[in-house]
């Protein structure tokens, strides 16, 4: 192993270097991970569009990308459970696991959290990643590093339908098909839903939910989605008043104003509207009065907490599929045409993602 490793390192908006930096050495509780597979998310593509995500604002130099897989190479003193050659999927947040919210479960709320790529912290766009032990997940063998690189997508999907309290027989709306959606969406099959409605503006991207076990598909360029969602979910229901035709549980995967209102606007009386991605400005105008006089649920998501080995024993099982949403590949010398790729080509895309080794 060389004493240096390739990073590809953001400056500033769309100024992603090559450039080599010390391979880390593992504290006593950490394992080094050699990167095998990183996936390229939103997350990553606003910080190299917009330089900032809210109140995150790149000030220094920084190494982007949190969903990876890698083989453990080196392993602190005080580390047990894990040997020399596991492959593994790195979790890529830990925290003060000492708080109220991580003693009650509830760690993606602690005030101390350290997550990948979010600044100032680096990521995994590099050959090695040293990082707590007990964050990094054996992957089974017959899982593909691709798939190790999903489990946090997935993590994301499984907490959502978790705070959504998806239950057998429940109909559902996922707003957005991209690769939140797409897990959100199968996680709420897994968790019993039976009407499962996708709704995007790329018809590519709705056929695969189709694929992946939507009953019901929606392009919305006609800005007709909440209308024929309550078309779809009437039924026996048909006489009563719209705004008594919705879903139980809706989700907001697609980070845009539009869907939110169409998420609230969907949700029957006395349902759940779960807000998994965030429009770009965080003050938005919303028909609140509807939804309280609806008696809606509306609850917001950060992350997950204890994702990790279900979403692995779901994958292994057959249950969800991770690989069909992973449609590219880059080097990570080529991380910057990556980032841009993917930004430009949302019709195209699914899940970028940068081979860094075998």
């Amino acid at each position: 192993m060389n004493d240096t490793m390739l990073c590809a390192v953001l400056h500033g908006v769309r100024d992603v270097r090559l450039e080599q930096r010390p391979v880390p050495t593992p504290q006593p509780h950490e394992a080094l991970v050699r990167i095998t597979r990183v996936g390229v998310c939103g997350s990553d593509i606003h910080y190299f569009t917009h330089g900032r995500i809210g109140d995150n604002v790149v000030r220094a130099p920084m190494i982007l990308g949190h969903e990876s897989a890698g083989v453990v190479v080196a392993l602190g003193s005080d580390v047990s459970g894990l040997s020399i050659g596991d492959r593994v999927t790195i979790e890529p947040g830990y925290t003060c696991r000492q708080c109220r919210y991580c003693k009650s479960g509830h760690y993606n709320l602690c005030p101390q959290v350290t997550f990948m790529a979010t600044p100032p912290i680096d990521g995994a766009f590099c050959e090695y990643v040293a990082w707590p032990a007990d964050f990094c997940f054996h992957l089974p063998e017959p899982l593909s590093d691709e798939a190790g690189a999903m489990m946090e997508p997935l993590a994301v999907g499984l907490w959502a339908a978790q705070r959504g309290a998806v239950q057998p027989g429940d109909t559902v709306a996922v707003f957005g098909a991209g690769p939140i959606g797409l897990l959100t969406l199968q996680a709420c099959r897994v968790a019993g839903a039976t009407t499962l409605i996708a709704v995007d503006i790329e018809d590519s991207r709705l056929q695969h939910a189709l694929r992946l076990g939507a009953t019901h598909i929606i392009n919305d360029r006609d800005r007709r989605a909440v209308e024929r969602i309550r078309e779809i979910v009437g039924g026996a229901d048909s006489t009563l008043p719209p705004v008594y035709r919705g879903v139980d549980i809706a989700f907001e995967t697609a980070g845009a104003l539009p869907t939110t209102r169409n998420t609230l606007a969907v949700t029957r009386p006395g349902g759940v509207a779960v807000l998994v991605g965030l429009p770009p400005d965080p003050l938005v105008e919303l028909d609140i009065v509807a939804a309280a006089h609806k008696e809606i649920d509306i609850r917001g998501q950060f992350r997950y907490a204890n994702r990790y080995p279900r979403a692995l024993a779901l994958v292994e099982t057959g249950r969800i599929d991770v690989d069909s949403l992973v449609t590219h590949h880059f080097p990570l010398a080529q991380a910057a045409e990556a980032l841009a790729f993917a930004d430009e080509h949302k019709d195209l895309t699914l899940k970028v993602m940068i081979d860094v080794g075998d």
